[in-house]
């Protein structure tokens, strides 16, 4: 499911290894998921969802 998808990091990572980054896929959803555990737990967002937690911040 998420290893066919384009992923993202924030240009906000600094790559060192040591800090926390999150990256998205946008699709016909959102998934977030932890960079440094790319085959860990993803968090789905539809659409909708997305935008109001993006507007919010």
């Amino acid at each position: 499911m998420t290893a066919e998808r384009t992923w993202r990091k924030s240009t906000y990572s600094n790559g060192d290894g040591g800090g926390s980054c999150v990256e998205v896929s946008l699709a016909q959803d959102a998934l977030v998921r932890d960079t440094k555990n790319a085959s860990g737990d993803v968090l789905a967002f539809s659409t909708p969802a997305w935008r109001a937690l993006i507007n919010s911040l």
